[in-house]
């Protein structure tokens, strides 16, 4: 189930919203069912479809059936032109969205131009489902003047895979969100041909899109063409006036059309010859391709993103040079070359592309993978139910003060019927800890800061692990202990973590995610762990981090009883996680005094006096 969305007015049916409407299309008819979300100009079809989402899921997943099935999650202000209608912010558009990201049991969520704030950017931030983004036409302005490009960094790092239209617009968005982008080109469907070129008199069409200095070029070069033999067409989204200072040949033989006299697609099929001016502020490659899927001879500025589109084929001069332009119109005149339709630029083969990013990410989610054997699920099935905590420190760890023979004295107190000793950089806590324990299980773990990838949990490990390895080696260094890759804290900004891009390329080695962490001070960060994990169907875990014995049990893991790594993961993949989060402020105070606000001496007075108080409650 894919969710397809889109940051403009449906109604203004932009480029984007008209390949939406037609991947859509395409995914739809090949057995998918697809919901398109977007604004809308008409709050009629917000409410009903605030109606649908809030209503019976049977009948919401009916509609979708056979057909896409347009969302509509908020309305747009009606401004006077195209542009601005389409890209206005719609309102009251986060509950909407929301609704609809928790509503449907959506597999992929595709969203487009996901800058903040939008549609888009709110689905991105609401979907638990695997999320692909697509940048579409490399325009610098609309990059280069986000207010808001620090929230939309925050947001593509929830990005599973980048699609870049074109080359021109990864390397472009490289230089403000940088990250992997995978280039799919466009597609367009040919347009039906009014009438067979020679037939009349050649048409030139050029698409004047908020370029004035690529109007006057073109405007120019007519200039010098005979006074018969052609006609040309300007076609702007906004209305345009024709210039006072044209001479009368022009007035003659040049229209000014806009979005309230035809469409684009209309006025591109009476062409013999497109030109594109453009000079790199607002260039239309969309409307290029059209041109190229329906055999119409394109002439075009250098510009990296139609050089893409052409390849060797059509006409080019460099950016504002007018004598190039003049003579390629003048050879159109004379003779019209031939320009067969580009079959490569079908929404065939770009679904096909599409549909295998997407197989991809589903197959990388971890439901997929072997369970245990059904002996060892009945021997689990039998076994009583403990409390677990996957997380803690000794005073093995540099940060934390707590004798061994205090964690274990106050986990049996508190319940616990197994504790993981994770301390940081080093192993020989976890061990004297499974040497002295009595009623209790102890894992034998150890959290490794990676050289620069953050910090990960090797557990069931029998020896130390150095530090400073890539995330990848420290990987490989716990498997080959037959240990368990366990992935602390993932998301906490305030914390040494895997970046997102790094986790994905280590997905497929880890075991558990560790979804609940009482240490993490902003409730996002655990809630990002819980997303991430679902969307991938991960194991999940939780620790209380404890570096003092107070926060021991603070968040704990009820499980089946279990006997090494085998059977833990697969008690684990049942298990429930309860949460009693002790106070976040008092278990880091006690944290500070125990190893930094007192001597040295002193603290060793204190450690003493805990271990003596330990044994003497065993």
């Amino acid at each position: 189930m894919i969710a397809q969305v889109i940051p403009f007015a449906w109604e203004a049916r932009t480029e984007v919203g008209q390949h939406v409407e037609r991947v859509s299309q395409e995914l739809s008819v090949r057995g998918h069912q697809v919901f398109v979300i977007a604004p809308s100009e008409s709050s009629a079809r917000v409410r009903e479809s605030r109606a649908l989402l809030r209503g019976d899921p049977a009948e919401l997943l009916e509609s979708a059936a056979e057909a896409p099935l347009v969302l509509a999650v908020g309305e747009v202000l009606a401004f006077s032109t195209a542009r601005r209608r389409a890209a206005s912010i719609p309102l009251d558009i986060s509950r909407t969205v929301e609704e609809a990201m928790t509503s449907l049991p959506l597999d992929v969520v595709h969203v487009h131009e996901p800058y903040a704030p939008s549609a888009a950017s709110s689905a991105l931030r609401n979907s638990r489902a695997l999320n692909v983004a697509t940048f579409h036409a490399p325009t610098e302005r609309i990059l280069s003047t986000q207010l808001a490009a620090p929230l939309s960094r925050l947001l593509f790092n929830r990005l599973d895979t980048r699609i870049a239209s074109y080359q021109a617009t990864s390397e472009l968005l490289q230089r403000f969100f940088p990250g992997e982008y995978r280039v799919i080109g466009p597609a367009s469907d040919p347009l039906p041909r009014a009438g067979q070129p020679g037939e009349r008199e050649t048409t030139f069409v050029m698409v004047a899109d908020e370029e004035r200095a690529a109007l006057r070029l073109f405007l120019r070069a007519l200039r010098t063409l005979p006074d018969d033999g052609w006609r040309a067409v300007v076609y702007t989204r906004r209305q345009l006036a024709a210039p006072a200072t044209l001479s009368r040949v022009l007035r003659e033989r040049v229209t000014f059309l806009s979005a309230r006299d035809s469409s684009a697609e209309q006025v591109l099929a009476g062409a013999d010859v497109a030109v594109f001016a453009s000079e790199g502020l607002w260039p239309t490659p969309g409307v290029l391709a059209q041109a190229l899927a329906s055999g119409i001879v394109p002439i075009a500025s250098r510009l990296p993103v139609y050089d893409e589109l052409l390849g060797e084929r059509g006409l080019v001069f460099e950016p504002g040079e007018v004598e190039t332009l003049s003579a390629h119109l003048a050879a159109c005149v004379d003779a019209l070359p031939t320009a067969e339709p580009r079959a490569d630029l079908s929404y065939t083969r770009l679904v096909s592309e599409l549909e295998d990013v997407y197989a991809g990410l589903v197959s990388r989610r971890h439901d997929g993978r072997p369970r245990a054997s059904a002996a060892v699920r009945a021997k689990l099935v039998k076994r009583p139910l403990i409390d677990v905590d996957l997380h803690m420190h000794t005073d093995h760890s540099y940060d934390c003060a707590t004798p061994v023979e205090v964690l274990l004295a106050e986990a049996k107190a508190r319940g616990l019927g197994a504790i993981a000793v994770t301390d940081h950089n080093e192993v020989s806590g976890a061990l004297e800890a499974a040497g002295k324990a009595h009623g209790i299980k102890v894992i034998v773990g150890e959290e490794v800061k990676t050289a620069e990838q953050g910090e990960v949990i090797g557990l069931f490990i029998k020896e130390k692990i150095a530090k400073g390895m890539t995330l990848e080696q420290t990987i490989a260094e716990i498997k080959r202990q037959g240990g368990l890759v366990y992935v602390p804290h993932p998301f906490d900004r305030m914390h040494s973590v895997p970046d997102y891009e790094h986790l994905l390329t280590v997905l497929d080695d880890i075991d558990a995610l560790e979804v609940f962490n009482p240490r993490i001070a902003i409730p996002e960060f655990n809630e990002e762990a819980v997303r991430f994990a679902a969307k991938y169907r991960m194991t999940a875990g939780a620790g209380s981090d404890a570096h003092v014995p107070q926060g021991l049990g603070s968040v704990r893991i009820r499980m089946r009883d279990f006997d090494g790594p085998e059977e833990f993961l697969e008690s684990l993949r049942d298990a429930d996680i309860l949460r009693n989060p002790a106070s976040l402020l008092y278990v880091q105070a006690l944290k500070f005094l125990q190893t930094k606000a007192m001597p040295a001496p002193a603290r060793r007075a204190a450690r003493e006096r805990r271990v003596r108080r330990a044994g003497r409650s065993a």
